[in-house]
C-alpha cells in the first residue's frame, strides 16, 4: 500500500492498514480504524457516511488533518 492510510473490503469483510500508520500519533491511527470501520455501514463518502463519523469520532475532520501532513510510505515486502 504506497498511496493509501488505510483500505476496507466489504465483501471480504477485511481492513488493511498502511504500517507507515505507526509512525503517527495513535489518534491517526484511531481515526483510520474509525474511517474503515464506517464504511461498513456506508460504502461511500457520502453526508451519510460524515455523519455517522461526527457521531463516532467528533474531531475526525482535525484528525485527518493532522494525518494528511505525514508522508505516506511503501509496506516493506509488500
Amino acid at each position: 500500500m504506497k498511496t493509501k492510510w488505510g483500505t476496507c473490503n466489504l465483501t471480504a469483510k477485511r481492513i488493511w492498514l498502511n504500517l507507515e500508520l505507526a509512525k503517527t500519533p495513535p489518534r491517526c491511527l484511531e481515526y483510520i480504524l474509525v474511517h474503515e470501520l464506517t464504511h461498513f455501514l456506508e460504502p461511500s463518502h457520502n453526508g451519510r457516511f460524515a455523519s455517522y463519523m461526527g457521531q463516532f469520532l467528533p474531531d475526525w475532520k482535525a484528525r485527518e488533518k493532522e494525518l494528511n501532513t505525514y508522508p505516506i510510505g511503501p509496506i516493506l515486502g509488500v
